[in-house]
């Protein structure tokens, strides 16, 4: 008789699943909870006590912890030494392993959860029947995944369970699964911010049709205790599946509009913002945006911070946009932006309280993490470094541009005035050339006149000053910190522009 080990905490299709194989001949043994469920069913279970002679002990913490069990499972079939040292003890071999564990995540995302609590739900166990069946799977089936319980049926009644392709992979399943639990307990007792290991854990949200270009496959993946202001915990109200380049644009348009907390809209190409637009109303605020720039919002994503109205979803709807997101949308505003089947509608709630977290980058052999950049100035940051000092107007102008800038990718500059940026230049190797992009696409708008300029790093030397002075901008806001800031503020005090130091450079690579 073949033996199988059963103890899970997720109870789900268990019984189903042990009736079947107790058909297909295995003898049971259980712990605990799934004993006790398996019984009640009406199955013939060995409890795990009279298999190892020795009580559980210590509230449940001691059960399976034995030599029979470990050697059960651990013994190799093809090895005689092996075979003959488990009939020397009297051990029956075990061939398939089903083990859920402790539900650690549910744990510690429970508000109220106190560190106790969590502690009693670390698996020990668990994990090392599981590790032990899948270093031998060449004799034992492991299986920790309730999903998997009819594909583990199907093949035992097929006979094809014990092809190795199979289970190598079931195997390769537990230590995943098993290292994912081991990484959230140890992010979850870590206090140091940069240790010396870094284990994460994700969870795959979806397989993508394609990453960046056709060629190259890809797929999502969700931090394991998840975040609900997320474009992968979005509602998708309407269109198709979100694309690589969809959800890496759809972040950076939630990144952008958390800054803001009036009724704003955010427009979105290749991750750097379009047009930013408030208004006293929505849709006032998405003509702002469309007016900031009404070409780069071609095939954009948008992002709005209140309901969508009818009014609002008209203008949007006569022209070619990728993504809306917003917290929700009016049942007519709805109506007519689904009469488009590929335009994607989603909803999450937002907010303008984004928590600090690490976070990485890929790169080739390894990667690099840092903080989040949530740094936000307001007025009693800035210092007057110019002769000239800016006005009211311009003071709160740069408080809006430098919300905006650091969201561009370096070198960046943002053209704006309060309420609504006009021009971008982003990513160019030269700040003297972004610089150029952005009044290029600012000067001929609307409101140019109360434009400020700026800069997401300090300027090397004073050619950006004498550019934006001869093109009309009388104000600029910038880290400052160069040593040749003295250059950049005596030309400023030529030509008579305010001058200001925010003391705080956002890089954006």
């Amino acid at each position: 008789m073949t033996r199988a080990l059963l103890s899970v905490s997720d109870k789900a299709g268990i019984v189903p699943f042990a009736t079947k194989l107790q058909t297909l001949g295995f003898e049971l043994v259980s712990t605990g909870g799934t004993l006790a469920v398996l019984e009640a069913a009406g199955l013939a279970v060995t409890p795990v006590d009279m298999v190892t002679d020795f009580p559980e002990m210590l509230d449940g913490r001691v059960k399976t912890l034995h030599p029979r069990i470990h050697a059960g499972l651990l013994a190799r079939r093809d090895d005689e030494a092996h075979m003959a040292t488990l009939a020397t003890y009297g051990i029956t071999p075990i061939d398939l392993v089903v083990v859920n564990l402790y539900p650690f995540k549910a744990t510690i995302q429970k508000p109220a959860v106190t560190q106790a609590d969590a502690i009693e739900n670390i698996d020990i166990g668990g994990p090392s029947m599981l590790r032990s069946a899948a270093k031998n799977y060449a004799g034992v089936l492991p299986v920790v995944d309730p999903t998997d319980y009819q594909i583990v049926l199907d093949r035992l009644q097929s006979g094809t369970a014990d092809e190795a392709d199979f289970r190598q992979a079931m195997a390769a399943k537990v230590f995943r699964h098993t290292a994912a639990y081991d990484a959230l307990i140890a992010t979850y007792l870590t206090t140091e911010e940069f240790p010396t290991q870094q284990t994460l854990t994700y969870d795959r949200f979806d397989t993508l049709r394609y990453g960046e270009n056709a060629h190259q496959q890809a797929a999502a993946y969700r931090d394991a205790l998840g975040s609900d202001y997320s474009v992968l915990s979005a509602d998708i109200l309407h269109g198709k599946q979100l694309s690589y380049n969809n959800i890496r644009d759809a972040d950076a348009a939630l990144r952008i509009i958390t800054e803001f907390a009036a009724p704003t809209v955010v427009t979105v190409k290749h991750m750097n913002p379009a047009g930013i637009g408030q208004g006293a109303t929505i849709e006032a605020a998405w003509d702002a945006a469309f007016a900031a720039d009404d070409i780069s919002i071609f095939g954009g994503i948008v992002a709005l911070n209140r309901e969508v109205d009818l009014a609002t979803a008209e203008k949007m709807h006569q022209i070619f946009l990728e993504i809306i997101i917003a917290p929700c949308f009016t049942d007519d505003a709805y109506a007519i932006l689904a009469k488009k089947k590929n335009l994607r509608l989603l909803t999450l709630p937002f907010t303008t309280d984004l928590p600090q977290q690490l976070e990485t980058t890929a790169i080739l052999g390894g990667m690099v993490m840092q903080e989040r950049d949530l740094a936000t100035e307001t007025t009693a940051d800035f210092t007057v470094v110019s002769q000239v000092q800016p006005t009211a107007a311009q003071l709160a102008a740069m408080v809006f541009a430098q919300k905006a800038v650091k969201h561009v990718k370096s070198n960046a500059i943002v053209v704006a005035r309060d309420g609504q940026t006009l021009g971008v230049g982003a990513g160019q190797p030269n700040r003297i050339d972004s610089v150029k992009l952005a009044i290029n696409k600012a000067a001929s708008k609307a409101g140019y006149d109360e434009a400020v300029l700026a800069s997401d790093a300090f300027f090397p030397m004073d050619d950006s000053v004498s550019y934006v002075a001869s093109h009309g901008i009388t104000a600029i806001v910038e880290p400052g910190g160069s040593i040749k800031d003295q250059a950049s503020i005596d030309k400023a005090n030529e030509l008579g522009i305010a001058l200001v130091f925010s003391g705080v450079r956002h890089f954006k690579h």
